[in-house]
């Protein structure tokens, strides 16, 4: 009779076994990112095209065309935006001197207005703070160069993406079958419905959140427009799309219309109208369009979310940033599934803490708690 002896850890041995693991996965995905991001970016919009390819092949035209008119639909709608922001940036540039020449007018009248008010600003700080702003605008001249002179590594991505979306699209049945093949039998039902899950989850997210950021494309334009920035339409495109990044993307996106109205605008108005419209945009997008168009389908809390978006940033840049939330949303729906993995579903998961949380039932059950203790 054979004998197997369980090999056992201490807790500190366990500790090291799982920081040399983390160290490892992150020097990996470090290393091989430009091989990697890419492809987690082609299974996201493949989710994203996929409802496009599937309507198509339910009007009888095969799958392999109907892929095909959903990718060109696709780069039309992606790729077009990147040019138009292209063509855009390229008109800021020739435009920078004229804008850097407005800043300093603006500089000018607010150190009048606080030596005129207090009497506190010197001639030194006066033109220390034209030098930096100078510097600023050299600077966004060079940066800009750099991001409109692609990389090789940029081509790379945008002509290999189309390819990979194909594959996973034309492949889709394919690596759910493989997936089941490499289980036992007695688990290809549990596998099945995990499979089916992320599928829901990812196809809605990504739909959801596509028509959430086509939204505040137009409302983040109009409202810059209201408010008199200048480049309202750009400006109010690049910050729609930071909204791609949850929780940082609407302070990333609302702080370049911000640093251009406080420079550029003709008055602290503008710079307070952008203020005013960031909250508005802010409030609308976390109660109202959110909620209700992608309806809390990642199911995961916040503080998970935006840990996984700080690594994902660590790891792969804005794109990582992008990628993590419905990979953890995903990580979440296994745990659920599987037994032994459930306690990391509760952990990451947005259960537990429904009596604490700020919603219209427990606003309700407040007040009337206040009422009864008040005696009325």
């Amino acid at each position: 009779m054979a004998y197997t002896k369980k090999i056992s850890f201490n807790i500190v041995t366990r500790m090291v076994i799982l920081m040399l693991f983390f160290l490892l996965l992150y020097t990996f995905l470090s290393e091989f990112k430009n091989f990697l991001y890419p492809i987690f970016l082609g299974i996201l919009f493949a989710y994203l095209l996929y409802p496009v390819a599937k309507f198509f092949e339910t009007r009888s035209i095969p799958r392999i065309p109907g892929i095909l008119l959903s990718i060109v639909i696709g780069i039309i709608i992606v790729y077009g935006t990147i040019f138009f922001i292209y063509t855009q940036l390229k008109f800021l540039l020739k435009d920078l001197p004229a804008l850097e020449s407005q800043a300093v007018k603006n500089i000018d009248a607010v150190f009048t207005q606080l030596e005129t008010q207090f009497g506190l600003v010197s001639d030194a700080q006066q033109s220390g703070l034209k030098k930096n702003v100078s510097e600023i605008f050299q600077a966004s001249i060079d940066n800009l160069d750099t991001v409109l002179t692609a990389t090789a590594q940029t081509i790379f991505t945008i002509f290999i993406m189309p390819v990979y979306i194909f594959f996973l699209l034309y492949y889709r049945n394919k690596y759910r079958q493989f997936i089941l093949m490499l289980l036992p039998e007695k688990g290809h039902q549990k596998t099945d419905e995990i499979i089916k899950e992320i599928s829901v989850v990812m196809k809605k997210y990504m739909g959801g959140i596509f028509i959430v950021v086509l939204i505040l494309c137009v409302a983040n334009s109009l409202g810059l427009y209201i408010v008199g920035v200048k480049y309202w339409l750009l400006l109010g495109l690049i910050s729609a799309i930071c909204n791609f990044i949850p929780y940082f993307g609407t302070i990333i996106g609302f702080s370049f219309p911000l640093v251009m109205a406080l420079l550029t605008g003709d008055g602290p108005g503008t710079a307070v109208g952008v203020v005013i419209l960031f909250v508005i945009i802010q409030f609308s997008e976390n109660n109202i369009l959110t909620p209700n168009i992608t309806g809390g389908l990642v199911k995961v809390n916040p503080f998970f979310i935006i840990l996984s978006v700080l690594i994902g940033g660590i790891v792969w840049g804005v794109p990582g940033m992008f990628i993590m939330v419905p990979l953890i949303a995903s990580i979440r729906i296994i745990c659920e599934k599987v037994e032994a993995l459930k306690p990391w579903a509760f952990l990451i998961g947005d259960s537990g803490t429904e009596k604490y949380a700020l919603n219209t039932n427990n606003i309700k059950r407040f007040f009337t708690r206040s009422k009864h203790m008040n005696g009325d």
